[in-house]
């Protein structure tokens, strides 16, 4: 019984702090450009609003148009269940479950996709085909991350590989995922969340005919995937599961703050980059992660 309340307690702090981290970096930009912004909980307002309406259906959408965000939202609260949580750990811990939250961020991706492309718009093709291209790029360096981790720990569990720090190839591995997520969160300079011009859009572009609670779920999803890669990037550099449990939380959420401020920064501060160029940050975050696994692996041989 005292598993299944903790479980409960630890997926309602995943649902229920995720979309805080929009409104963090929207106050930061807005701190930057001098302007009082949107209130921080704007998120939950919209949630809240989206849950009350109506669906609009295309005509040659199937049931895969409300199955899509279904999905992937499922499928990233179970990947965010894996991810543990400093000393806490995680709530669905096994050996080899990297390998499992590798596999339901790719199933989410596909869901959207799949959902984006049921609408038969041209529009939204265009920008599931925009983000499967970003993505083949974008997992090659977080597998390669993760592979990191695992060679300096000599485990493919979570719970172990984020125990202790990245070492002497932290700072390479931090510029590498951080990198990730931005890509992977289609945020600037790769995207730009806010933008209404359809033929510079990414993720926006794909939820064009979304409404209603698809549209939440949605939203939802990608507040919990940017809260997800947030966690991760912070336990993949520091020694948190070495701490105490009180400290370790501590620590954990300074960490998410300092990036949630990190990436309001690189959007008040850079320019969305040309598509020709995207290639190029995903293939140095690549490298970079490749150089770590390089430390890591020279290091373990000593």
């Amino acid at each position: 019984m005292i598993v299944v309340l903790e479980s409960i307690l630890r997926l309602a702090v995943w649902l229920l702090l995720a979309p805080l981290l929009p409104g963090l970096i929207n106050r930061v930009k807005a701190w930057v450009a001098g302007r009082r912004g949107p209130p921080v909980l704007q998120l939950y307002y919209d949630l809240a609003k989206l849950w009350r309406k109506g669906v609009v259906f295309s005509t040659l959408a199937s049931p895969g148009f409300v199955a899509g965000p279904a999905v992937a939202w499922v499928a990233l609260t179970g990947a965010a269940l894996l991810m543990p949580l400093g000393p806490a750990g995680s709530a669905l811990s096994f050996h080899g479950d990297v390998l499992m939250l590798i596999y339901l961020l790719a199933l989410a991706r596909f869901c959207l996709a799949w959902s984006a492309m049921e609408t038969g718009s041209a529009f939204e093709g265009m920008g599931a085909a925009r983000e499967v291209s970003f993505a083949v790029l974008a997992e090659a360096t977080l597998i390669t991350a993760v592979l990191s981790l695992s060679v300096q720990t000599g485990s493919v569990s979570l719970v172990t590989m984020l125990s202790p720090a990245a070492g002497a190839g932290a700072v390479l591995l931090a510029a590498g995922l951080f990198t990730v997520l931005l890509a992977e969160n289609c945020r600037v300079p790769f995207d730009d969340p806010n933008t209404h011009l359809e033929l510079t859009m990414i993720h926006e572009v794909m939820v064009l005919d979304h409404s209603g609670p698809p549209l939440a779920a949605i939203l939802h999803g990608a507040s919990l995937k940017l809260l997800l890669f947030a966690v991760l990037l912070v336990q993949a550099v520091l020694p948190i599961g070495d701490l105490s449990p009180l400290a370790g939380a501590g620590a954990l959420t300074a960490g998410v703050l300092v990036v949630t401020g990190g990436i309001g920064l690189v959007e008040s501060l850079m320019a969305r980059v040309a598509f020709r160029r995207v290639p190029l940050l995903l293939t140095t975050a690549f490298l970079l992660c490749l150089f770590a696994l390089l430390v890591a692996w020279k290091g373990g041989a000593r």
